[in-house]
Order: structure tokens, then sequence, then C-alpha cells
């Protein structure tokens, strides 16, 4: 039969048309009208209005902020708005580093032991959680790289939730390190403070002869043109340190004592090299030098020292003293030591013991994001940075309040209101694995709930 032409002519132009036209409802602004806004980059903003798109904060006002054309409206009255959490310092999602044949291992990557479809990383979305630094345990003098992750929906694999670009050459988080009672063991492993600190030394001081052989091989290649010099032989341990070396990546530094703090100072001011003190049990002690030494503190907020010798002298007035001293103070969860849904906890108590609300709430927010150089993208309600916050029934640091929703990049991943996720929040630690069959993902309820 023929066809009519314009006929023919609409069915060549339409498919192109309708390509050409905005597709509703896959990038429609989002707006949050009504909620208590807690910037953190400025003074809470009551009846405040928060707009989202295309994965990021476009406006952040007071009632009077207009709606943009076709936007998709969200009434928080009655609740607060928040960035997303930050946690410095977590295992979930099985991470593990080094191996006992060595006590460094700065080559390990701890984005390859990740898995992704952990029931733990729930836990982490009902605590509003939407950044987490991952990494290896605490038992080796350096047991690995960390992984900077966002807590995305639908992932597959951990290239899903990375920050960085590239998984194989990239910078992809910080460096793991440790030193006190945890790494000190028996042959390979030091079994003095002394000894350890002794072990790292000579360990970046051979990064420091890589870097400069490295430096003096691109100068000969440089001067002989590209043809020219022997390239250099590429060493996975020397790169991860030179990074180090270089400011290009964070060491997130397991420390306790005051003693130990103090090690960890000297090796920065020898090295140059930036470094996090995680837990920082007696960090209180030593709040001066490391305010003068502009060395950021992350928290494991602990109720009682319990069997580690190491937390004996466990302040809970400490969050305050290291406030006052100037030091950049943030909390983590360095879960399963505390529950990742309870990381809002550390900061609440922090406060009633003399920290301030203002810089409470940041340590849950920007000073976490500063401590892992992410705070260009993160931490705070701004245009421009990454749409990640929480909304919460009431004050985040009312033990009264819940998290009824976490958001990541524009995306709602945790949902109260929604029973397969409130289970979550209060449930226990184990509430169901998940495994894969006939290419859907089939729940199987655990006996008990918990383990």
């Amino acid at each position: 039969m023929r066809k009519h032409p314009a006929t023919s002519l609409l069915a060549v132009a339409l498919p192109a048309l309708l390509a050409a036209l905005p597709v509703m409802g896959q990038d429609d602004p989002h707006v949050f009208r009504g909620a208590r806004l807690l910037p953190i980059a400025g003074p809470p903003i009551d009846d405040g209005v928060l707009v989202v798109q295309g994965g990021r904060i476009t406006e952040v006002g007071g009632p009077d902020t207009p709606s943009p054309r076709g936007a998709v409206e969200h009434d928080v009255t009655g609740k607060v708005l928040m960035p997303g959490l930050v946690d410095t310092h977590s295992h979930v999602g099985s991470v593990a580093g080094g191996d006992r044949s060595a006590p460094l291992h700065p080559d390990v990557r701890n984005l390859d032991s990740i898995d992704v479809a952990s029931d733990s990383i729930w836990r982490a979305r009902a605590g509003g959680i939407t950044t987490v630094n991952m990494m290896s345990g605490s038992g080796h003098l350096m047991s690995g790289q960390t992984v900077y992750v966002k807590l995305r929906d639908g992932a597959r694999t951990i290239e899903d939730w990375l920050y960085c670009d590239d998984p194989i050459d990239g910078i992809c988080g910080g460096l793991k390190m440790a030193n006190g009672t945890n790494s000190i063991g028996s042959p390979p492993f030091p079994g003095t403070r002394a000894k350890s600190a002794a072990l790292v030394r000579n360990l970046y001081y051979e990064a420091v002869e890589y870097r400069e052989r490295l430096a003096a091989a691109e100068a000969e290649a440089e001067e002989n043109g590209e043809d020219g010099g022997e390239p250099a032989k590429r060493n996975l341990r020397m790169e991860a340190l030179a990074q180090v070396l270089a400011g290009d990546r964070i060491v997130q530094h397991h420390t306790h004592r005051h003693n130990d703090i103090a090690t960890v100072l000297r090796l920065k001011e020898e090295f140059g090299f930036r470094v996090v003190v995680q837990h920082g049990t007696e960090s209180w002690k030593v709040a001066e030098e490391l305010a003068a030494a502009d060395v950021p503190v992350s928290i494991t907020w602990i109720d009682a020292p319990g069997g580690k010798e190491e937390t004996i002298d466990w302040n809970m007035e400490m969050g305050a003293i290291l406030e006052q001293a100037g030091v950049d103070v943030s909390f983590n969860t360095d879960d399963s030591v505390t529950d990742s849904r309870l990381l809002i906890r550390g900061a609440a108590i922090a406060v009633r013991y003399g920290m301030s609300r203002e810089k409470a709430i940041e340590g849950l927010t920007l000073a976490p994001a500063r401590a892992l150089g992410l705070e260009d993208r993160i931490g705070s309600l701004e245009a421009g940075k990454d749409a990640d916050f929480v909304i919460l029934s009431g004050d985040p640091l009312s033990v009264y309040s819940k998290i009824e929703q976490t958001w990541v990049e524009g995306t709602m991943i945790y949902d109260r209101s929604n029973p397969d996720h409130r289970k979550y929040a209060v449930g226990g630690y184990k509430v169901y694995r998940m495994t894969a069959h006939d290419d859907h993902m089939t729940r199987q309820w655990l006996e008990g709930g918990t383990r």
C-alpha cells in the first residue's frame, strides 16, 4: 500500500521532535517548603525553603522564595531539614584491609573489599548518614587506603558510590593509620610504641626518596625529550605514601592516648602530611597542641570506657574542651562500636557537657566534610552543593526526634514511613539478608532479627 507523503514525513519527524522535548518528571525541580532549615553555613531559617534540581541545591531561602516552574512541592511544615550526616570513620560494608603478614600495607585498597549490598548500609541511611569514610581496622600501623562513598540508591558495584572518577589510579579516599595498643603485637608487628613510630618513620623516608627519584626521572625525561630517560618502576606502596606527602591523600589516624597523639603530631611536623585524629580519647589533654598544629579530631563517642585500657581517661567534656581550644571537632560511629543509627547522639551528649549547639551540629555535617576534604561538595545547605539532606521530626539533638527521610543528590534513599525502610530504624542489628535469584532481589527474614 502506498503511504501518503505527509504521513511518511510525520513518521520521520515525530520521533526526532519527541526526543527534543523535555521529559517531564526525570529532572524536575523539587521544593521543600515550611521546615526549619539548618544550613550550617549560616543561621537557621524558620519556615524555610530548599530547592533542588539535577542532584544539586539551587536555592536556600525563607518563605518568600518562589518555586520554579513545574516544581514538585514537598510540604515539610513543622519538620527540621539539615545537611546529610557525614561519618568519618565506619566499618559498614564489610570493609577489610591488610593481612597479618606485615604491619604496614599502604598499597591495599579498601574499595576492593566492600559489599555494597550489605545490610549495614541501611543502618547508616536510617541514621541520616549520606557520606561515609569506609576504612579497615586498627590492628596495623597502616591497614590500607580508605574510601569515601556516597550512599546513593541502586548501587550495583562500589563504582556507583565513589567520589573519585578513576577507581584504578585515582585518589578515592584517605590512608588508615593507627598506633597504640591495637597495632602492637608479635613480630613482624612492633612490640612497643617506640618501635611502631620507628617503622612508620622508616617507611615514610623511603617514600621521600621515591618522590625524589620520580622527580629526577621526570626532569631527565623533560631534558632528553619524550623518548629520553628510563621510566621509573612503579611501586604501589610508595605511590600511596607519595600522595600523602603531597597532601593529596589525608591520613585518618586511629589514636587514643595523649602520648600516642603527640607521636602523630611529631610525624605530621616531620613529613608535613594532612592528618585527622580518629577517636582521640585523650585529645582533651593535648587540645592546645592539636589546635596549634591545625589537626582536626573526630570523636567516637562512648558511654563508658568498657574493657579498653586506652579509653580509661575518657572525658565527657572533651567536645567542649576541644572547641574552646579551637580544634575542628567532628563525630563518627566507628560502626559497629557505635551503631550508625546513633551518630547524632554523640553530638547531643557533647552539648549536654558544654559544647555549643552550633559546633556540635557542625560536627555532624560540615566539620567531618572538611576532615575528608569534601567541604566543597557536602556538609552544608548552599546553592551549588550536592543535594544531600535529612528531614527530622524535630530538633536533631532531642532524644524524641526521629529521622524521617534521608536524601542523596535529590533522591530519597530512606523513608521511615515505608515499612520496608522503617524496620532498619527500629529493628535489631541485622534485619534481613539479600540474595540474588532469577535477576530479582529476594528478601529473606532472619530468625530473631538480631545477632
